[in-house]
This record gives structure tokens, C-alpha cells and sequence, in this order.
């Protein structure tokens, strides 16, 4: 243990700017410094989930599923992040998924077509399941398989299976590998009553409803602004500085809308995610 740094709540002050390095940035005085957080558990406080049962969902090249805790959480066995969270006396859980966006990314640099165009050949309206379906593993899968040599597959591809097929079965196979997060945080005995949504993929209402329906939890966009890891760690420095209660500071923003789960399609949709759910551990016999 003397080897290891000092401990500090990611909300205290731990030190000084260096003189030397404050010169450098144009700074008269030398700035206090917070112990802070890792960039999840910052944004976590810039978006306000700082209370047991607050989480988010984030859809950028990446995904997460995040929920604060009141205790220590784990389930290694489901390749579920369980941690301190960068406040006092509150623990986190993360559920993390290796290609999100950039699923999208990859088919839409397969069809030499903008994801934008890919998407928009969907319309708003979510509809029934594509009839194909999309693992998601392109880089390997952490939560819930922990596995880096997994590999991704379209499964179910027929004569018929057109461009919009594959866009939808991207954007759905995403979907469930967060219900595989989700499934592996209850297994860890945690309830997720609501979630905020942050990242690129969130101004894709058609993604979201389809999350929001494949997860069976509605869907808060925040009016727009800036609250990610950056603010949430702007958030800390205050307190450091000023001995404010981080749990005072960091409020939720403004909801700009809800996405409600489509009830008239979930069915349809459990179905399609327990079909989803039989085919990595199918695939991983092959390897």
C-alpha cells in the first residue's frame, strides 16, 4: 500500500496548479485541483445521476448503460464495471457495449452511403423487427461475454433482404446488446426505473424508441446543451473549491421529450432479442 497514491472523493481538493504550469496557461493564481472521475462517472455527474437508481444510456461510437448505486454491485461473471462513483458515499455500475455507433458506421462504409441516408430510409415510425439480425461484436463484446475474440454476423439474410433490412437490423442488434447490459445489471440486483440519453446516436428518435422499447424503459432526451464528462468535471472543481455539496450541484437538465416504449410492437421485440440472445453462444462453438 505505500506504494499507492492517497485516496480522495473525486469532489475534494487535492492540490494546486503547479507555479510553473500556471505561468505557462496565462493563469495569475494557481488553481485548485479535484481528485475527479473517469470520463463516465463525470458525465454521470454532469447529467445528474448521482443518486442510487440514476443512469444513462450512451449511444456514441460506443455504448454504456450506467446506473448509480448505494452499495457495491458487482457481477463479474457478466462482465459488469461496478466501481466508486466520482461522489461521496454512492457506487456505479457500468454496462458496456464496443460498437455502437460505429456498427452504423461500418455498414454505412460498406455501402459507400452517409449513416444519415441509411437511417433516413427508415423514417420516424418504429415498425416490426427486421426479419434479419445483426451481432454487434465487431471489435469483440465486453458486457455481458467479456470476450474479445467475438465477431459480428448478420443472421437470416435471404433473396429478398433489401438495404433498409440491414440498416434496421444494425440499429436493432444494438438495442439488444444494451438489453444484454441491462439483463446482466438486474442480475446484480439493480433496477433502472429511467434513463437519460446522451451521445451522438441520441438524436436518432427512431434509436431510441427502439432502445426504449427493447429495454422496456422510457427515454429522457435532455434540451440541448453540453453535459457530458467535461461539465461533470467542471462540476467537481466547484465543489473542490468551494465545499458545495456535489450532490446539490449536480442537478438533471431540462427534458426536452420522453421515449416511451412501443407497447404494440415490445412483444414482437422480446421475440427478436431471445432469438438474439441464442446466437453468440452458437457461434462461439465454431470458434
Amino acid at each position: 500500500r505505500n506504494h499507492m497514491p492517497r485516496l480522495f472523493e473525486g469532489s475534494a481538493p487535492t492540490g494546486r496548479l503547479r507555479a510553473d504550469v500556471a505561468k505557462a496557461w496565462g493563469m495569475p493564481k494557481l488553481p485548485g485541483v479535484a481528485a475527479g472521475g473517469g470520463d463516465n462517472a463525470a458525465s454521470a455527474v454532469g447529467i445528474g445521476a448521482v443518486r442510487p437508481g440514476g443512469a444513462f444510456v450512451s449511444l456514441g461510437t460506443s455504448g454504456v448503460l450506467f446506473v448509480s448505486n448505494a452499495k457495491f454491485s458487482p457481477n463479474t461473471e457478466g462482465a459488469v464495471h461496478a466501481f466508486c462513483h466520482a461522489v461521496p458515499d454512492t457506487w456505479h455500475q457500468m454496462g458496456v457495449i464496443l460498437s455502437a455507433t460505429a456498427s452504423l458506421e461500418w455498414l454505412a462504409s460498406v455501402l459507400t452511403t452517409p449513416a444519415p441516408e441509411l437511417t433516413g430510409g427508415l423514417g420516424d415510425k418504429l415498425t416490426a423487427p427486421s426479419p434479419v439480425t445483426f451481432l454487434p461484436y465487431l471489435s469483440g463484446e465486453r458486457t455481458p461475454h467479456n470476450d474479445p475474440g467475438a465477431r459480428g454476423m448478420f443472421l437470416g439474410l435471404a433473396a429478398e433482404t433489401s438495404r433498409n433490412d440491414l440498416v434496421k437490423a444494425v440499429i436493432e442488434g444494438v438495442a439488444f446488446a444494451f438489453r444484454d447490459c441491462l439483463e446482466a445489471l438486474k442480475a446484480a440486483g439493480t433496477s433502472v426505473p429511467v434513463a437519460t440519453a446522451v451521445g451522438g446516436g441520441s438524436r436518432s428518435k427512431l434509436w431510441l424508441e427502439t432502445i426504449a422499447t427493447v429495454l422496456g424503459l422510457p427515454i429522457e432526451v435532455p434540451q440541448d446543451g453540453d453535459f457530458g464528462g467535461a461539465f461533470g468535471a467542471a462540476r467537481l472543481g466547484r465543489a473542490a473549491a468551494t465545499g458545495e455539496d456535489i450532490k446539490v450541484i449536480a442537478t438533471k437538465p431540462p427534458t426536452a421529450f420522453t421515449v416511451e416504449p412501443n407497447k404494440a410492437l415490445a412483444g414482437a421485440y422480446a421475440e427478436s432479442y431471445a432469438r438474439y440472445a441464442k446466437i453468440y453462444p452458437a457461434l462461439k462453438t465454431l470458434r
